[in-house]
């Protein structure tokens, strides 16, 4: 049977279970008769069939537009009430008036503990941290930052479900000090990293560190591009080859535990950061504004996700760091964020580094 007319199907189970219960089988209560396959059919036979149901036409729009595919009515109204839940969740937000929205996207369908364990990473030792040895100097910071400007920042990528979002931190940090170093573009392998970085405490889609990243290449020998080692989001077997080096890492340079002053001064003065913070719940529907959370923590054992911060900035009074995301280009704003600086929130400045390149 088609997927949409399992959709419609399965949408109108949901919407009546509330109230009836559903004793016959799918086969028994499928009314439909007729394939629909654009959004306009499918919002019609939806309001044919199950009237002023506005929950289910919109998890209809959403299962649309991000082509979801749901193997059985169980499923399917599984996900409508996952959905249902979540939407609830950024609707409350939304009318609070904070300093930042939420909105419906790709992710509104899974529960916090399946996109957790598929996005995020578990909390690492940023120990590497705790002496930083980066130099403050006199030289003036500028008010507010954007490297993208420069051209130096390359596209956002997606991570996938694999927990890898720390080798994406890494090479977006990478990508733009060889863009800065050599004036060109280039798009580092992130599956070298998942593959072959873990004798130095990382653990491919488990989780890990840019600071230990940076530390694996330098030792390595270097780092392959995007097109010579492809990207799987899976862990695999280590096909690193010297021969393809793209880039080498001479050292590393890492923000003290919390001191966004130097977080400042090294992304206001030198390039863009890897840093890493804590995800909670509600960050996954960030649409827009700043960020801030009163339930995140800011020790190194409670970040879970890295990131590259990319500038800084004042909206509507707040503070905030410019951050790129690895959710995709349609996480979010265009896959960015940004988030309130100045109290450590999140933890934003306690894994935080950089590297220097060759």
């Amino acid at each position: 049977m088609d997927r949409v007319v399992l959709l419609v199907v399965g949408l109108l189970t949901a919407c009546v279970a509330s109230a009836t219960p559903i004793t016959s089988t799918f086969a028994e209560e499928n009314p439909i008769r007729q394939v629909v396959d654009g959004l306009h059919e499918l919002e019609s036979s939806i309001i044919q069939i199950v009237g002023n149901c506005r929950p289910a036409l919109t998890f209809a729009r959403f299962a649309h537009r991000y082509g979801k595919r749901y193997e059985s009515t169980e499923e399917m109204k599984r996900r409508f009430e996952i959905f249902s839940e979540n939407l609830r969740m950024i609707k409350s937000h939304n009318r609070k008036g904070l300093s930042y929205t939420l909105g419906v996207n790709e992710f509104a369908d899974l529960t916090w503990d399946e996109f957790h364990r598929h996005r995020l990473g578990a909390a690492q030792n940023c120990s590497a941290t705790t002496r930083g040895n980066h130099k403050l100097t006199d030289v003036l910071v500028p008010k507010t930052k954007d490297w993208r400007v420069t051209g130096i920042v390359s596209p956002v990528k997606n991570q996938g479900s694999c927990g890898s979002c720390w080798t994406f931190s890494t090479t977006g940090a990478l990508e733009a000090a060889y863009a800065q170093a050599f004036g060109k573009g280039i798009s580092l392998s992130e599956q070298q990293l998942v593959d072959c970085a873990g004798a130095f405490n990382n653990f491919g889609c488990n989780g890990g560190l840019p600071s230990q990243a940076f530390e694996y290449i330098k030792y390595n020998g270097g780092l392959e591009t995007e097109a010579a080692y492809p990207y799987t989001g899976k862990n695999g077997v280590c096909k690193y080859s010297s021969e393809n080096n793209a880039i080498q890492v001479l050292d590393s340079v890492n923000i003290t535990q919390g001191a966004e002053d130097e977080l400042k001064h090294a992304v206001g003065t030198i390039r863009p950061v890897s840093v890493a913070f804590e995800v909670v719940t509600g960050f996954r529907f960030y649409k827009g504004g700043v960020y801030t959370s009163t339930k995140c923590g800011s020790s190194p054992m409670d970040v879970n996700h890295a990131v590259v911060a990319v500038g800084y900035g004042v909206e509507n009074g707040v503070p905030y760091w410019l951050i790129k995301n690895s959710w995709g280009a349609n996480w979010g704003d265009n896959g960015y964020f940004k988030m309130e600086m100045g109290k450590n929130m999140c933890g934003v400045a306690t894994c935080a580094s950089y590297p220097v390149v060759a």
